[in-house]
C-alpha cells in the first residue's frame, strides 16, 4: 500500500496532467479569441468534459470485458480528481467572461432587463446547471480518498461517488446550453456530442451486459477482499 501513490504518480498523475496541460495549451493557442479569459474558459471546457465522460467508461469497460470492477479503483479515482480540478480551473474562469465585472449577472436579470428575479432563460439555466454540478464535483473531490471510504463505509462512499452521473447530465446540459448561447461551430457540438454519447453509450452496454448475466460476475471472495484492501489502505 505504501507504493500506492509513487505508482499513481507517475502513472495516473503524470499521463493525465500532461495529456490534459497539452490539450488547454494548444485550444488556447488557435483560439481566435483577443481576451485571455476567453480563451482559458474555452481551452479549461473540453478537456474537462473530455476527463468527465471517461471517468464513467472504466466501470462499462470492466463489466463488458468480465473483469472485476472494484468498488474504488485508483484509476477512476485520478481520473476524476483531474476532472475536477479542471473543471473547478473551468469554472473560476468562466464566471468573468461574460458581463465582466458583474458574475451575479449571471444568475439574476439585472435591473435594465425586462425581467427580473432569477434567470429563466437559456444562459441562467444553463449556469445554474453549472453551478450545482461545481457543488457536486467539490463533494466528490473532497471525499476521493481513502479516508473518506473508510469514515463513511463502503455503500454511504459508494452512493455519494454515483452523484458523478449528476455531474455528468449538468455538464452536458452546461454545455450543450453554452453550444447555442456562443453559436459554437458544429464540430464542437459534434465534440462534445461525442464525449455524450460515448459514455452513455457504454453506460447502457454495461447495464444490459450485467442484467443479462454477461458482465463481470465478482465472486464473494473477491469482493470481501476489496473491502479489506480498501480499510487497510493508508490515507492520500
Amino acid at each position: 500500500m505504501k507504493h500506492r501513490l509513487p505508482y499513481r504518480l507517475l502513472h495516473h498523475y503524470l499521463p493525465i496532467a500532461g495529456a490534459s496541460a497539452l490539450s488547454v495549451f494548444l485550444l488556447y493557442i488557435t483560439r481566435p479569441y483577443k481576451d485571455v479569459l476567453t480563451r482559458a474558459s474555452f481551452a479549461t471546457a473540453y478537456p474537462a468534459a473530455a476527463l468527465l465522460s471517461l471517468t464513467l467508461l472504466l466501470g462499462p469497460l470492466n463489466i463488458l470485458r468480465k473483469r472485476r470492477n472494484p468498488v474504488s479503483s485508483d484509476l477512476r479515482r485520478d481520473i476524476g480528481i483531474c476532472a475536477g480540478i479542471l473543471t473547478l480551473a473551468h469554472v473560476a474562469v468562466g464566471q468573468f467572461v461574460h458581463l465582466r465585472g458583474r458574475p451575479w449577472l449571471y444568475y439574476v436579470y439585472s435591473a435594465a432587463e425586462k425581467h427580473s428575479g432569477p434567470r429563466h432563460d437559456l444562459f441562467g439555466v444553463s449556469n445554474y446547471a453549472g453551478a450545482v454540478a461545481t457543488l457536486l464535483v467539490l463533494a466528490l473531490l473532497v471525499t476521493s480518498n481513502d479516508r473518506s471510504l473508510r469514515a463513511l463505509g463502503t455503500p454511504r462512499w459508494k452512493r455519494l461517488q454515483r452523484w458523478n452521473y449528476a455531474v455528468f447530465a449538468l455538464a452536458a446540459f452546461h454545455g450543450f446550453g453554452y453550444q447555442a448561447i456562443e453559436t459554437q461551430k458544429p464540430w464542437w457540438i459534434a465534440v462534445l456530442a461525442a464525449c455524450v454519447g460515448v459514455a452513455i453509450a457504454l453506460q447502457l452496454a454495461g447495464l444490459w451486459s450485467r442484467r443479462s448475466g454477461r458482465g463481470s460476475k465478482v465472486p464473494l471472495q473477491a469482493l470481501t477482499s476489496e473491502k479489506s484492501n480498501s480499510s487497510q489502505a493508508k490515507p492520500l
